[in-house]
This record gives C-alpha cells, sequence and structure tokens, in this order.
C-alpha cells in the first residue's frame, strides 16, 4: 500500500515487502486500490481504447522487425515482447516538456513519444548512427552501454532544477543494469541533489541469459532506499498501474521531492537480442506462467468486462496495427545505403587533422577496386 506522496520515507519502499502495485489482474479484474486509483482517475473509456491501441501496435511492431531481421533486412533488432505494458503506461504518463534517456529496448517509449516508424530503423539496419533529432521529441538516442543512460538523466535531470522548470527526466534500464556501477552513481547524485529523476527499471528477469535471482537475492526496488530514494515495486503487465506509479514519480519531482526508482516487474518472452537463443536457458514452464500475464491480454479481458471491447474497436485497432507493420517494411527497404566516406562524418563538431587523414587513406583504398571485378 502506498503512503501519501506527501509522506513518503526514502528508508522503505513505498509498495509493501513482496508485493506488487496492481489495479488489473491478470484476467483482467479491476484491483481495488484507493492510493493508486485517483492517479488514473482520468483514463475514461476512450482513454483505456487508445491503451489497447499502442500496445497493440508497438507488439505488431516488435514482431515486423524481428521478422525482417531474420529475411537479412536488419541488421540485428532487440525484441520487447511481453514489456509493451510497461513502456506505454510509463510513456504516456510524461509531459511533452520531460526527457527520456533510454536502453536499445524502449522502442515502445519511442513510439510514444513521437519518433516515426521510420526513424527506428536506421541505427538497426545499420544506415545511420542515429534515427532521430533528441529536441524534436523529448528522448535522447538509446544508450547501448549498459546503465550510461541513469547518468545523463541525473544529469539533465540537475538542469531542470538549476533552471528552476518542474520538467522531470526518467532513465529506463534492465534489471541488469542495476549491477553496473554507473546506475549506482546515478542514484547517489540524484538523491545527494533531489534531481528531478524517474529511475524506471524493467524487471524483466533476465540479463542477456543470467536470470535476475543471480544477482538481486531480493527485490530490487529495495535497493534504492539505501541511496536515500524511495522505490514502488509494480506489476509492470499492468499498464494502468504502471502508468499511475510513474505519475506519482513524476508529481514528486515536479515537487521538488528528487528521485523515485520504479521496479515495473514483467517478463522478457523473445531474445535479448535476434543474436540470442533464450530456448537454451529458459524454462518452458515458466515461460508458459509469464504468458498468461500477458499485457495486451489483460486489457483485452478488462475492456471486455466494461463492454468496451467492440467490433469496431477491434477492427479498428487491426487497421492500426496492419498500417503501422506495413509501414514498418516499407520504411525500412526504402532505407538507402550509406556513402561509404560518411561513416566519417559527425564523429567531431569541429574539422580534425588525425580524422582527416583517416578519410584520405580510406577514399585511396576504396580507389584500389574501381574498375575491378570485386
Amino acid at each position: 500500500m502506498l503512503r501519501s506522496l506527501d509522506q513518503l520515507d526514502p528508508s522503505t519502499p513505498m509498495s509493501a515487502p513482496g508485493s506488487l502495485l496492481q489495479l488489473l489482474s491478470p484476467d483482467g479484474r479491476r484491483v481495488p486500490d484507493p492510493e493508486l486509483e485517483p492517479w488514473v482517475a482520468d483514463v475514461d473509456p476512450a482513454a483505456l481504447a487508445a491503451l489497447y491501441d499502442d500496445l497493440s501496435v508497438i507488439r505488431r511492431l516488435d514482431v515486423e522487425a524481428t521478422a525482417l531481421q531474420r529475411q537479412g533486412e536488419l541488421g540485428l533488432w532487440p525484441p520487447l515482447l511481453g514489456q509493451e505494458a510497461a513502456q506505454v503506461g510509463s510513456a504516456r504518463a510524461l509531459r511533452a516538456d520531460d526527457f527520456v534517456f533510454t536502453s536499445y529496448r524502449e522502442n515502445g517509449v519511442a513510439y510514444c513519444r513521437g519518433v516515426s516508424i521510420a526513424q527506428l530503423l536506421p541505427v538497426w539496419r545499420g544506415t545511420a548512427l542515429s534515427g532521430w533529432n533528441p529536441y524534436d521529441v523529448g528522448m535522447a538516442t538509446p544508450a547501448v552501454i549498459i546503465g550510461a543512460q541513469t547518468l545523463h538523466a541525473t544529469g539533465y535531470a540537475l538542469g531542470c532544477a538549476i533552471e528552476g522548470v518542474d520538467s522531470a527526466a526518467v532513465a529506463y534500464f534492465g534489471d541488469g543494469a542495476t549491477s553496473q556501477g554507473d546506475v549506482s552513481e546515478a542514484m547517489v547524485f540524484a538523491a545527494s541533489f533531489a534531481a528531478p529523476v524517474v529511475f524506471f527499471c524493467q524487471n524483466n528477469h533476465w540479463a542477456i541469459s543470467e536470470p535476475v535471482g543471480l544477482q538481486a537475492t531480493r527485490p530490487i526496488a529495495d535497493r534504492a532506499p539505501a541511496f536515500g530514494i524511495p522505490s514502488m515495486r509494480v506489476d509492470g503487465n499492468d499498464v494502468l498501474a504502471v502508468m499511475a506509479a510513474t505519475r506519482i514519480a513524476l508529481e514528486r519531482a515536479r515537487r521538488g521531492g528528487g528521485p523515485t526508482f520504479i521496479e515495473a516487474v514483467t517478463y522478457r518472452m523473445g531474445p535479448h537480442t535476434t543474436s540470442d537463443d533464450p530456448g537454451r536457458y529458459v524454462d518452458p514452464d515458466e515461460k508458459a506462467e509469464w504468458a498468461a500475464k500477458d499485457p495486451i491480454d489483460r486489457l483485452e479481458r478488462h475492456l471486455d468486462d466494461l463492454g468496451l471491447l467492440t467490433d469496431g474497436l477491434r477492427r479498428s485497432v487491426q487497421r492500426s496495427t496492419d498500417a503501422a507493420a506495413a509501414e514498418l517494411r516499407r520504411a525500412c527497404l526504402a532505407l538507402p545505403d550509406p556513402a561509404a566516406l560518411s561513416v566519417f562524418d559527425h564523429v567531431y563538431a569541429e574539422p580534425h587533422s588525425g580524422l582527416d587523414r583517416q578519410r584520405a587513406e580510406y577514399s585511396a583504398y576504396l580507389d584500389l577496386f574501381d574498375g575491378s571485378d570485386s
């Protein structure tokens, strides 16, 4: 059970030991929680339908991108299958002037922030170093170095505090990242200077092939209070509970309360990336158990219970998902191959003699192949 926003004690987690904050059970029933419910009181039938559309589109994009990689059209893809509610619920809680710092798996967050479908692809096809201008959508391009984005988010949040604005930063990372020093350092700085940042951990139970129980003998949310940061442990497959928890954390940040840590407990239903084979280490029974907690099925059952899952809504969502998948494939195949020498562009802000020399040497190397059969 949560305490009042004005009475948060960073010495203990905000959720009861061993429990998950929840508003929707796996079978779609609404779970009463008088302290969480006010934070999603504005989620009316239209908003529920929009969340259902978001979840469905993001899953379809993820499945289509995985297929494109298997067909040789993308070099790599990091699936988010099963984690849609954690990403949508948190991202839809944000304001336009908040700023997001993510790892490489948050394509659902990017979609919600306004990144176009086409902009999701260049990095994974290998045609560009990034897909979008961070300042256009309030989201940095993904960090591949595990946990590094937590430092970036904390620094940005400190800037917000210094400038006196009530914007917040959110850092997304996985359970494996919590073993990295960067995450601990970010939390130390955030707590020490009351930075308006939300640390959002998607505990999907796997750090590549390492189970979370190998690196965390207690819930990950229990770590934050040791830094002086209050924490919540939320059902990451419950889009409403995730939204409520994120809104609580953001409001606390805006009011000068400092950082909050959210552990969204979910499950990675696919591989770590498309270069991984989870069949070698995932227990099929465990995967089946989590499949029964699927975030989209859960919201679908809830909509059905409310009498909102009409044929019209189903058709509308089907149109959205079909259009998104078609756009993803079209955009992927339309990406032009970059010029060979463009690899040297944007390395430094100013001209650099060393880089100029390397460019000239590589250009001379490429000239060796002109007119040959190679």
